[in-house]
Protein backbone atom coordinates (compact mmCIF):
# COMPACT_ATOMS: atom_id res chain seq x y z
CA UNK A 1 0.00 0.00 0.00
CA UNK A 2 1.43 3.38 -0.97
CA UNK A 3 1.68 6.28 1.46
CA UNK A 4 -0.93 8.21 -0.53
CA UNK A 5 -3.37 5.30 -0.40
CA UNK A 6 -2.74 4.82 3.33
CA UNK A 7 -3.35 8.51 3.99
CA UNK A 8 -6.55 8.48 1.93
CA UNK A 9 -7.83 5.41 3.79
CA UNK A 10 -6.98 7.00 7.15
CA UNK A 11 -8.80 10.20 6.15
CA UNK A 12 -11.81 8.21 4.99
CA UNK A 13 -11.88 6.26 8.26
CA UNK A 14 -11.60 9.46 10.32
CA UNK A 15 -14.42 11.08 8.34
CA UNK A 16 -16.60 7.98 8.74
CA UNK A 17 -16.00 7.94 12.51
CA UNK A 18 -16.77 11.66 12.75
CA UNK A 19 -20.02 11.14 10.84
CA UNK A 20 -20.92 8.18 13.08
CA UNK A 21 -20.36 10.36 16.15
CA UNK A 22 -22.53 13.12 14.70
CA UNK A 23 -25.32 10.74 13.73
CA UNK A 24 -25.21 9.10 17.16
CA UNK A 25 -25.52 12.50 18.86
CA UNK A 26 -28.21 13.92 16.56
CA UNK A 27 -29.90 10.80 15.22
CA UNK A 28 -33.58 10.28 15.70
CA UNK A 29 -36.65 12.16 14.68
CA UNK A 30 -36.68 14.80 17.40
CA UNK A 31 -33.16 15.73 18.58
CA UNK A 32 -32.45 18.53 16.12
CA UNK A 33 -35.93 19.93 16.75
CA UNK A 34 -35.29 19.87 20.51
CA UNK A 35 -32.05 21.78 19.99
CA UNK A 36 -33.82 24.30 17.75
CA UNK A 37 -36.53 24.79 20.38
CA UNK A 38 -33.82 25.61 22.93
CA UNK A 39 -32.04 28.01 20.60
CA UNK A 40 -33.79 31.09 22.04
CA UNK A 41 -33.35 30.25 25.70
CA UNK A 42 -34.02 27.92 28.59
CA UNK A 43 -37.20 25.84 28.59
CA UNK A 44 -38.93 23.52 30.98
CA UNK A 45 -39.99 20.02 29.93
CA UNK A 46 -43.62 21.07 29.50
CA UNK A 47 -42.56 24.04 27.35
CA UNK A 48 -40.62 21.68 25.09
CA UNK A 49 -43.67 19.41 24.80
CA UNK A 50 -45.77 22.42 23.77
CA UNK A 51 -43.23 23.57 21.15
CA UNK A 52 -42.85 20.08 19.71
CA UNK A 53 -46.37 18.88 18.91
CA UNK A 54 -46.50 15.13 18.47
CA UNK A 55 -43.48 14.25 20.61
CA UNK A 56 -44.22 11.70 23.30
CA UNK A 57 -43.02 12.51 26.84
CA UNK A 58 -41.01 9.29 27.02
CA UNK A 59 -39.19 10.15 23.76
CA UNK A 60 -38.56 13.72 24.90
CA UNK A 61 -37.11 12.52 28.20
CA UNK A 62 -34.91 9.96 26.49
CA UNK A 63 -33.66 12.40 23.86
CA UNK A 64 -32.93 15.08 26.47
CA UNK A 65 -30.85 12.55 28.44
CA UNK A 66 -28.96 11.61 25.29
CA UNK A 67 -28.36 15.25 24.30
CA UNK A 68 -27.13 15.91 27.83
CA UNK A 69 -24.77 12.92 27.64
CA UNK A 70 -23.42 14.28 24.34
CA UNK A 71 -22.78 17.64 26.06
CA UNK A 72 -25.29 19.48 23.88
CA UNK A 73 -27.92 20.25 26.54
CA UNK A 74 -27.61 21.39 30.15
CA UNK A 75 -30.17 20.22 32.71
CA UNK A 76 -30.58 22.69 35.57
CA UNK A 77 -32.51 21.71 38.70
CA UNK A 78 -33.83 24.90 40.30
CA UNK A 79 -34.42 24.94 44.08
CA UNK A 80 -37.95 26.29 43.87
CA UNK A 81 -41.14 24.96 45.43
CA UNK A 82 -41.98 22.77 43.67
CA UNK A 83 -38.61 22.00 42.16
CA UNK A 84 -38.37 23.05 38.52
CA UNK A 85 -36.01 21.74 35.87
CA UNK A 86 -34.91 23.79 32.89
CA UNK A 87 -32.98 22.78 29.81
CA UNK A 88 -30.58 24.94 27.83
CA UNK A 89 -28.03 24.62 25.09
CA UNK A 90 -24.38 24.24 25.95
CA UNK A 91 -21.78 26.43 24.25
CA UNK A 92 -20.72 23.27 22.39
CA UNK A 93 -24.23 22.95 20.87
CA UNK A 94 -23.96 26.41 19.34
CA UNK A 95 -21.40 24.97 16.88
CA UNK A 96 -24.31 23.07 15.30
CA UNK A 97 -26.06 26.12 13.80
CA UNK A 98 -24.02 26.23 10.58
CA UNK A 99 -24.85 22.53 10.14
CA UNK A 100 -28.55 23.13 10.85
CA UNK A 101 -28.57 26.07 8.43
CA UNK A 102 -26.95 23.85 5.78
CA UNK A 103 -29.58 21.14 6.38
CA UNK A 104 -32.38 23.71 6.08
CA UNK A 105 -30.87 24.98 2.83
CA UNK A 106 -30.64 21.44 1.47
CA UNK A 107 -34.23 20.74 2.56
CA UNK A 108 -35.58 23.83 0.79
CA UNK A 109 -33.72 23.01 -2.42
CA UNK A 110 -34.67 19.33 -2.17
CA UNK A 111 -38.35 20.21 -1.78
CA UNK A 112 -38.17 22.48 -4.85
CA UNK A 113 -36.43 19.76 -6.87
CA UNK A 114 -38.93 17.08 -5.89
CA UNK A 115 -41.90 19.34 -6.65
CA UNK A 116 -40.36 20.22 -10.02
CA UNK A 117 -39.89 16.50 -10.71
CA UNK A 118 -43.52 15.85 -9.83
CA UNK A 119 -44.71 18.61 -12.18
CA UNK A 120 -42.52 17.15 -14.94
CA UNK A 121 -44.37 13.87 -14.55
CA UNK A 122 -41.56 11.77 -13.07
CA UNK A 123 -43.47 8.81 -11.65
CA UNK A 124 -40.62 7.73 -9.41
CA UNK A 125 -40.43 11.04 -7.47
CA UNK A 126 -41.64 10.93 -3.86
CA UNK A 127 -44.53 13.07 -2.67
CA UNK A 128 -43.71 15.81 -0.15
Amino acid sequence: MSTITGTAERNCRERRLALQDTIQALGGKWRIFILCALQNGDLRFSDLETRLPGIRPKVLASDLKSLEAHLLVNRQVNPTRPVTVTYSLTPHARHLWPLVDALVGFGLEHRRSVKAGMKAGNAHVITL
